[in-house]
């Protein structure tokens, strides 16, 4: 790569944009996926839907054209639950999600509990009930900690953007005043988080995505090499307008196989 950094030994890759647009896989990625089994290089894709397990996640990969055990998928989810075990493990919460969220949460030794949790933590949703914001709202003002698993205001469908957790989290925040603690990207916490389950350095990982916003400024505040590819949100005339670069812009996956 560039500069004096050493061989990447390692990748994280986020999916949507880069591997896969609409359920299909993008052109270079099953080769890419292929590549690093084939030199055995340790790799996470990373992921802010924390609707999702892995093994669900993995499935839908699958029938993309792509082989991924669900080992090597990382969520904004698995990051939260990460986080929460690091700060009290073994605590409580009351959460809004799905079961990507709550099966991550339980796996860590969580109890689910609207009695006095100690977190309130805020998932993706495909429905949301007003009855369960209003429970998060009056369980902030009693003294519960505030977490969203990721600050995205939508996510993208067929019929166009969704609201996602950074748009319920906002309607938390205004009626509470507490502002949450976001885990996922553009927080290098996940990417520190993803890194320690494979075993990685910074000086010798690589983070592939998207978007210049979440995936490359949290990979350059991580410490790791970029990579932009410009089949998903960032195109290549916005580049400059960010004050920060990656290391490397490339067209799409496909031209990162020979690099590996």
């Amino acid at each position: 790569m560039t500069g004096t950094r050493q061989a990447p030994e390692c990748w994280l890759s986020d999916m949507d944009g880069v591997l896969v647009h609409e359920e299909r896989a993008l052109p270079g990625a099953a080769e890419f996926i292929a590549r690093l089994v084939e030199r055995e290089r340790r790799f996470l894709l990373l992921t802010n839907n924390s609707i999702y397990t892995p093994r669900d996640l993995a499935a839908r990969l699958a029938r993309s054209g792509l082989d991924v055990p669900e080992s090597a998928i990382f969520t904004s989810a698995l990051a939260t639950a990460d986080f929460l075990h690091r700060q009290q493990p073994g605590g409580t919460a009351f959460v809004i999600g799905e079961a990507g969220l709550t099966t991550a949460l339980h796996e860590i030794g969580y109890t689910l509990t609207d009695n006095r949790p100690d977190y309130v933590v805020i998932g993706e949703l495909r429905s949301y009930s007003f009855e369960a914001i209003a429970k998060a709202i009056r369980l902030i003002g009693a003294g519960a900690r505030f977490i969203a698993t990721n600050p995205d205001v939508t996510s993208p469908s067929a019929d166009g953007p969704l609201p996602a957790t950074g748009a319920v989290a906002a309607m938390i925040t205004k009626a509470t005043g507490a502002q949450p603690y976001f885990v996922g990207k553009p927080n290098p916490m996940m990417f520190r988080a993803a890194m320690n389950r494979i075993g990685a350095h910074a000086e010798t990982t690589v983070m592939i995505g998207d978007r210049m916003d979440t995936d490359i400024v949290a990979g350059m505040e991580a410490g790791l090499e970029t990579i932009l590819v410009l089949t998903g949100s960032t195109r290549a005339d916005a580049v400059a307008r960010f004050p920060f670069r990656p290391d490397r812009v490339l067209e799409s996956i496909a031209e990162v196989v020979d690099l590996i």
